[in-house]
Formats: C-alpha cells, sequence, structure tokens
C-alpha cells in the first residue's frame, strides 16, 4: 500500500474521517443500550416511524413509544434537534489522542498515554476497562499492570473507540497506525482488546487508499494475529458476505457463534462493523445506517464506520443532513477543547501526518 503523504484532497478525507465519526456517533448515540436495543428492536422503532431506509439521525420517539427507553441525550441526537455534537467518550478519545501526538509526538510511551488521562479527562467521564485502568493508575500501578489488575473489560471496546487517530495520521500506512494504536490500547486492554484497536487503526490507515471497503478490511486483518477471535470473527463475516447472504442473515449467524461475549466486547462488535462497511459498500449513508442498525455498542460502532467511510468519501461528499447540524462544533469533556471546531481538530491532524515515528 503507497503511503499518501500530503497529496491533493487529503485535507478533505482527515475532514471526511473526523466528521464521520462525530456523525456515525451521533446516530447511534439515543439506542446505546445493547442488551436492550437489539437489531430487531432497533428496526421496529424506525418502521413505526416511517424512518426505513435510515437517511437521516434518528426520529423522536412517539408519543405512545413502548419500546426500551433511548439514552437521556437522545433530544441532543435526534434530528432536527441537533445543534453540534453532543458529548460523548468515542469523540473525547478521538480528541485526546491528538492532544497525546501534539505533546508528546509519535515516540510517546504507554505511561505518557496515562499521564494524559489524568490530566485532561474526567474520572467519571472514563467506563469499563478505561475507568479501571484509571484508578490504577491514579493508586500509583503502572502499565501494564494498569490494564490487568482488577479489570475484568480487557478485551470490551474501549481500545477499539480510541484508534482512529492513529489512522488518520498514518494514512495509507495500516502496521505504523496499528503499532501507535497497541502502544495506546495496552494501557488498558490485552488480547482482543488490543487486537480491536489495533485493527482498527489499520482500517481507517488503509482507507485513505484502499480501491474498494473490502480490501481496507483485507489490509485491516493483516496485522492482527491471524488466529486471534477477532481475526476469525472479521474472516467469518467477511466470506459471509462474499456468499451474496444478506445482512440480516450474515448479522444473524455471526451473533449466534458470538453469544456470551455481551454487547461491549470487542469482537461482536467488530463483526456489526465490518457487515456495515462491507453492506455499505463506500455510500456513507448506508454504511453508517447499517451499522447502527446492527445493534449492540451502536454508537461507538457508527463512530468508526462512519470515519472510515468518511475517509473513503471525503467531507466534500458526505451528505449535508449529516453535516450541516454538527455546526462545525464537537462538545468534549476533555480539558481545554469543550466548544472546539471539527475543522480545526481536522487541521490540526492534517499537520501532523508525514512526522515520522522514532
Amino acid at each position: 500500500m503507497t503511503p499518501v503523504g500530503n497529496a491533493p484532497g487529503l485535507a478533505d478525507r482527515v475532514l471526511g474521517g473526523w466528521l464521520g465519526r462525530i456523525a456515525g456517533n451521533m446516530l447511534g448515540k439515543p439506542v446505546e443500550e445493547g442488551d436492550l436495543w437489539t437489531r430487531e428492536r432497533i428496526d421496529r422503532y424506525l418502521r413505526r416511524a416511517d424512518a426505513l431506509p435510515l437517511t437521516d439521525y434518528l426520529p423522536e420517539p412517539a408519543a405512545d413509544h413502548d419500546g426500551p427507553p433511548l439514552r437521556p441525550e437522545w433530544r441532543q441526537c435526534v434530528r432536527g434537534r441537533v445543534h453540534g455534537s453532543c458529548r460523548d467518550d468515542d469523540i473525547d478519545y478521538a480528541i485526546l489522542g491528538l492532544d497525546l501526538l501534539e505533546t508528546h509526538g509519535f515516540g510517546f510511551s504507554t505511561e505518557q498515554v496515562g499521564d494524559l488521562w489524568l490530566l485532561r479527562l474526567p474520572y467519571l467521564q472514563t467506563f469499563t476497562a478505561e475507568r479501571a485502568a484509571y484508578r490504577n493508575l491514579a493508586n500509583g500501578l503502572k502499565p501494564p499492570l494498569t490494564a490487568t489488575y482488577d479489570n475484568p473489560f480487557q478485551e470490551w471496546i474501549g481500545a477499539l473507540i480510541r484508534a482512529d487517530i492513529h489512522g488518520w495520521t498514518s494514512p495509507g500506512l495500516p502496521r505504523r497506525a496499528a503499532g501507535l494504536a497497541r502502544r495506546d490500547a495496552v494501557l488498558s486492554h490485552t488480547g482482543n482488546g488490543v487486537y480491536g484497536a489495533m485493527w482498527a487503526a489499520a482500517l481507517v490507515s488503509a482507507a485513505f487508499t484502499a480501491p474498494t471497503v473490502r480490501h481496507a478490511v483485507d489490509e485491516a486483518l493483516a496485522v492482527i494475529p491471524a488466529s486471534s477471535r477477532l481475526a476469525r470473527t472479521v474472516r467469518r463475516v467477511t466470506s459471509l458476505h462474499g456468499t451474496r447472504l444478506s445482512w440480516e442473515d450474515t448479522l444473524g449467524t455471526v451473533a449466534r457463534e458470538t453469544a456470551g461475549l455481551g454487547w461491549i466486547h470487542t469482537v461482536p462488535n467488530a463483526a456489526v462493523l465490518t457487515a456495515g462497511l462491507l453492506y455499505g459498500d463506500g455510500d456513507f449513508t448506508r454504511t453508517i445506517a447499517l451499522t447502527v442498525r446492527g445493534g449492540l455498542d451502536t454508537d461507538s460502532n457508527g463512530a468508526t464506520a462512519g470515519s472510515v467511510a468518511g475517509v473513503m468519501t471525503g467531507a466534500a461528499a458526505i451528505p449535508p443532513q449529516w453535516t450541516e447540524p454538527l455546526r462545525d462544533t464537537v462538545r468534549s469533556a476533555v480539558f481545554g477543547f469543550d466548544g472546539v471546531r471539527i475543522s480545526e481538530l481536522a487541521e490540526r491532524t492534517l499537520r501532523l501526518v508525514g512526522a515520522d515515528v522514532p
């Protein structure tokens, strides 16, 4: 794969990654409760609102809504009510990753990732493995013990959602992106949790130069152990897609095969994400819509799918119903970044492209 350097159009694609991540996150936020908002319940909600096919943010719940409760933030995330992005950890970590690279460069250490968390990120805005690692850091533990001590969430999706910045700053260099993501991920994760971060970073990186979504997925698979459960599950989705099985049947098959892992585990979420990308086939709206309709950790999966699709299409090609309501503004819990412009984040990201990794 050929690195793209500062090729024409790179700025538009980096901005596309940021916009896509934020829009996909916002789309999935109201139904982010995978044990309640199953794929069937999400589609029932959309059918009742006459919102299938899904081509915009989720509609408001009907007055007689009798399904599971939406997330408390839903009023800031449904169509007609989006006025800038609402705060979410999926975006906070992308911002924190940018601050990490600006502060310490590509030679950052895992210890420096932890130091930045303590400095910039409020404890109560961390969850699962990140909260366990944060607590361990505050108690004086050092990596890799921060990931393993009293942490039952080591293979959950948290490290994967932190990985996009390493793909955006290593366009067309998936192995480099994966190496950076691994150094970040081992602060809080092990095993498939770390592989998920490496895979996601490589997937975003590959999206800059891959001729098709399938090529990007294959490039990303090459950076993680082929025998890992994550790699086997992603290959399973690509195989089922290759047989022309329907999106619904593919997800049903893989859901049965990953049953018991839980709705925040990296492996089943990577399956939903892979299916959304492959069946979305490069179309931004279809990609994030299918990914969110796939259920589980809907806002995290929507964010990563939107990032990949946004990089592939570029910002200018993302339909305006997704980007205009964002008003080029991000809400963030990361100290010093609340209210920052999306365009500024993209410009700062672009300035890091081409820097050497020690």
